[in-house]
């Protein structure tokens, strides 16, 4: 995802009180004042390069079960105390827990993408390891098309991106907004992804339910400094909901496997 300031009222709150006190602060010549109320956007528009440098270098490591990860800012962990507290880098060491050995993990997300950059820019990177089959594919797009919604484009978008992935890929709702202008557009994407997943037989996991139960708690306390992105406790939530589908994925890889080396 992106910075959208608005996802909730407290949220939308955090940023816009940020973003007027160090306005004001700049004006004033108060400098001190400025940086410190810029600092958490800063902070987290740096980590960008910083999160992707990470993900290069873990894919460098070699498993058995290749994880294939395509999404936005939530993929690549923007918000998270390292790139490896996202969701993708939970699920990543739930699965070598699980296992007992460890993972591949070819992550392909882009902070700030949209359905159509995914399109653009992830889907030619994918060739390659979608052809080495990856046991695990998980997709969660287009929370950032709601600041330009566009339901058809979103359709169309997403529509490419999902015919190119396996059968077998798990497609992850776009989050709870809270703010209703936001929520009405959530909820069309969602109907969207959910006709689309289902068309093609890939299973959808409920973020949208599991963010939104968490409420004020989960506002206060699961959001990065940006008031936008989570941080490891809001990504947690998201590994959770993810999991029991993952778990499921693992276990019938794990199948296939006992099945392939029985019948030599």
């Amino acid at each position: 995802m992106g910075v959208m300031p608005g996802q909730s009222p407290v949220a939308g709150a955090r940023a816009l009180a940020l973003s007027l006190t160090a306005m004001f602060a700049r004006r004033l010549g108060w400098n001190g004042l400025y940086a410190r109320a810029n600092r958490p956007l800063m902070e987290l528009a740096e980590m960008q390069p910083v999160t992707a440098a990470w993900w290069r270098e873990r894919r460098k490591q070699k498993g058995e079960f290749f994880y294939l990860a395509i999404g936005d800012s939530t993929a690549q962990g923007i918000g998270a105390s390292t790139p490896g507290r996202s969701y993708v880098g939970q699920l990543a060491d739930r699965i070598e827990a699980y296992t007992g050995a460890p993972a591949r993990v070819v992550n392909l997300g882009v902070s700030g993408s949209t359905t159509f950059l995914c399109a653009r820019d992830q889907l030619p990177r994918a060739e390659k390891p979608l052809a080495q089959h990856p046991n695990l594919v998980t997709v969660s797009i287009g929370a950032n098309d709601i600041a330009m919604w566009d339901p058809v484009a979103f359709h169309r978008n997403l529509g490419r991106i999902l015919d190119a992935v396996p059968r077998h890929t798990i497609v992850g709702e776009l989050p709870c907004f809270f703010f209703p202008r936001n929520e009405r557009k959530v909820a069309e994407a969602n109907g969207i992804l959910h006709q689309l997943a289902e068309a093609r037989g890939l299973r959808v996991v409920p973020i949208h339910a599991a963010t939104r139960r968490r409420g004020l708690l989960g506002i206060l306390t699961e959001f990065a400094g940006d008031a936008f992105h989570p941080n490891d406790r809001g990504y947690e939530v998201w590994a959770d909901t993810f999991w029991p589908d993952v778990r499921d994925r693992v276990d019938a890889v794990m199948r296939e496997r006992r099945a392939s080396r029985q019948a030599r």
